[in-house]
């Protein structure tokens, strides 16, 4: 009995697995369409978003914005000053008083005094009012002494002398029974001429 040799032949090697099948018409067409969608919403999502900071950006001017109620300091200056005094009455709700101040706290009977009140107009810009006997207090003489008269102006029957301000500003100012009337800051001259209009005599 003869022992069986070697063959001489390779173990069968196991089948290679067949290549993944080709993608399907509409698996690429779904692949496409969601391609399509996602590029398509993307100018949307930007448009979106540059409509929310701009309205972001708007309303940033009102972030900070403290305001005052200035009738004490009205009050005060009423008590105290020994002329009559004239305020901003009846302004539009647009124009937001950010601070108010007079010296009259300390002020002896007959002294001078000097109330002012300083507002945000509905631009987001500065319109300052001040009232004073003492032509030389700081609030008048810091923007007076050094500015150009243009003429005048009639303001509800009132004439008022229009001036550009060394900071190149509009003043408006008028004498009143021994006071100095001004009204001035950044803010147009017709944000500054609806606050003229609007002094009238401070009523107790």
């Amino acid at each position: 009995m003869t022992a069986a040799g070697p063959t001489g032949e390779h173990p069968p090697t196991p089948a290679e697995a067949p290549p993944p099948p080709a993608p399907s018409a509409i698996e690429r067409a779904d692949r496409m369409n969601a391609a399509n969608m996602v590029r398509s919403l993307l100018p949307l999502v930007v448009i979106c978003l540059l409509l929310v900071g701009w309205q972001a950006f708007r309303s940033s001017g009102d972030v900070g914005v403290r305001t005052v109620d200035p009738s004490s300091s009205v009050q005060v200056a009423a008590a105290r000053a020994s002329y009559q005094l004239l305020v901003p009455t009846g302004l539009d709700e647009g124009f937001r008083p950010t601070s108010a101040r007079t010296d009259a706290g300390a002020a002896e009977q007959g002294d001078p005094v000097t109330l002012e009140i300083g507002y945000l107009t509905p631009e987001e810009e500065f319109a300052g009012f001040v009232i004073s006997d003492d032509r030389d207090a700081d609030p008048v003489a810091d923007v007076l002494d050094d500015a150009e008269e243009q003429g005048t102006v009639d303001i509800r029957g009132e004439s008022w002398t229009r001036s550009t301000t060394a900071d190149g500003e509009t003043a408006l100012s008028r004498e009143t029974g021994g006071a100095t009337v001004l009204v001035t800051g950044s803010a147009s001259d017709e944000e500054l001429e609806t606050v003229a209009a609007a002094v009238r005599p401070y009523l107790r």
